[in-house]
């Protein structure tokens, strides 16, 4: 497919070029996604963790009042109610005061944080699609099971365009985008960990609209939903198997930031420690562009030159996340951010593809940035906590119950719940750690804030080009680069 072929095909499906990746915690925040949108482009909020950022932002006294003016808007007013009277802060949260936490999810009992989190992905869409015609996405990771349906059903609710969910196979958000969108009942099959013996018998995982007082609410806009692949194999099978209708696929590179999927060749590293991809670890495009479905290219595609390699291979466009992610507009701490854009400026920036980090198992990719949790000492003196709950693992406890744990858990806790001790070593707090990233960190006391730790795609120096005299650049700098050598292209064969 040439160029211009590729152009014709955005135009007339009305398909963005260029997709900003969700990037969570709050990273892909509002104020990304709307900047992205409204230069035509597909702008990404991410849902992850969604519910603490509410919660945190009303805390912090919600400066401006963007948070409050979309829960306005929210059509289940009672919520809205409830939510205020427990967490708003009109002054702000005194400095070193703990944030008061929003209740963890779990497969029982899971009414306020259902509620939480679809007012929160409410909030973070109608804030990014406020005051414009573009289209907005929202990110989810797949393996994050327990919050996904309600912050799917917030997005709606706010008229978000595109699901994008990786980190595991989506098979069933497809049918659940189509219940929710008739504010019906939806249901995920439940990952379970169960003991020897012990039947698979987990009830599915449920979110019913009607339970928060949705009923009476005009059908919803079902949006388009993309999955995050891999590989050409795992498209294929979604296409096949999902319980629902795909319209597009992201394929994913393993030099993409944050959660890469685990390479088909185990226990192989470099001479750093990091995992090593193969061939088999990428995806055949001849065979993606057989499925018939519009694709875009993610993992070091975040160049003029990319998203025209992309578009030659046959792809509507690429998916970026790390040059979003160091713009004015992104959700990381403006401190954070402006160190790691003096190590790229200095041509020191380095990303480590941990194997260990996170708690999920995946590879993830951490900045190496003194005083986060990159540096080794930083890791080792932060006592183990785990009172977010994001990553845990679901599992039957000794009565047949559920039971929850995570790796980054305190080791003796984990071991108790049944995990192994060797699954603990190196694992790193991310709920935490991601949170710190965007200006949320929880404030210890007698420990201070939670450290950070920054995750990026492999190119950090790709960001180079775009820097202006100040040193930074905006999400309209981002765009127009990207997009530069396309429309050169066009303008030369026009």
């Amino acid at each position: 497919m040439s160029l211009k072929l590729a152009g014709v095909w955005c135009l007339i499906l009305q398909l963005p070029s260029v997709i900003q990746g969700g990037m969570g915690v709050a990273v892909s925040n509002w104020r990304l996604a709307k900047a992205v949108s409204s230069m035509g482009q597909l702008g990404v909020v991410s849902a992850t963790g969604i519910d603490t950022v509410l919660v945190r932002r009303l805390q912090d006294g919600d400066p401006g009042g963007a948070v409050r003016r979309a829960m306005a808007a929210f059509p289940l007013p009672d919520i809205v109610k409830s939510t205020l009277a427990r967490y708003f802060e009109p002054e702000g949260r005194p400095a070193g005061k703990p944030y008061l936490r929003a209740p963890m999810p779990t497969v029982l009992d899971n009414h306020v944080h259902h509620a939480l989190t679809m007012l929160g992905a409410f909030v973070e869409v109608f804030l990014a699609k406020e005051g414009h015609g573009g289209k907005v996405g929202v990110n989810l990771l797949t393996k994050l099971q327990l919050p996904n349906l309600s912050a799917l059903y917030g997005a709606m609710l706010a008229g978000v365009d595109t699901v994008l969910m990786g980190a595991g196979i989506p098979r069933e958000v497809p049918g659940a985008l189509d219940r929710l969108a008739q504010h019906a009942r939806a249901t995920f099959r439940l990952d379970v960990t169960e003991r020897p013996g012990q039947a698979d018998d987990a009830p599915p995982l449920a979110f019913d609209p009607a339970a928060f007082g949705a009923d009476g609410l005009a059908e919803l806009k079902r949006p388009d939903f993309y999955p995050i692949v891999s590989s050409h194999s795992l498209a294929s099978m979604l296409m096949k198997k999902a319980n629902g209708a795909v319209q597009g696929f992201v394929v994913e590179g393993p030099t993409a930031g944050g959660h890469n999927a685990p390479p088909r060749s185990k226990n192989q590293f470099d001479d750093r420690g990091q995992p090593l991809y193969g061939e088999r670890d990428v995806a055949d495009l001849e065979k993606i562009r057989e499925l018939g479905l519009p694709f875009w290219l993610a993992g070091s595609y975040g160049s003029a030159d990319g998203l025209q390699r992309a578009q030659a291979a046959g792809a509507a466009g690429v998916q970026v996340g790390t040059l979003f992610a160091y713009a004015r507009e992104s959700g990381i701490a403006s401190g954070l951010k402006e160190r790691v854009l003096a190590l790229i400026r200095a041509g020191r920036a380095t990303v480590f593809t941990d194997p260990l980090a996170s708690p999920t198992g995946f590879p993830f990719k951490v900045v190496a940035l003194e005083g986060t949790a990159s540096e080794e000492h930083v890791y080792q003196e932060r006592r183990r906590v785990c009172d977010l709950g994001y990553l845990r693992e679901v599992y039957r406890d000794d009565a047949g119950g559920f039971g929850y744990r995570c790796a980054a858990e305190p080791v003796a806790d984990y071991v108790r719940k049944g995990g192994k001790v060797e699954d603990t070593v190196g694992r790193k707090c991310l709920c935490n750690a991601l949170m710190a990233d965007v200006g949320l960190g929880q404030s210890r006391k007698s420990r201070g804030l939670e450290p950070a730790l920054v995750t990026s795609g492999d190119d950090l120096a790709a960001i180079l080009p775009l820097l202006t005299a100040d040193g930074s650049y905006g999400a309209a700098d981002v765009v127009e680069h990207l997009l530069a050598g396309v429309r050169a292209a066009e303008a030369v064969g026009a």
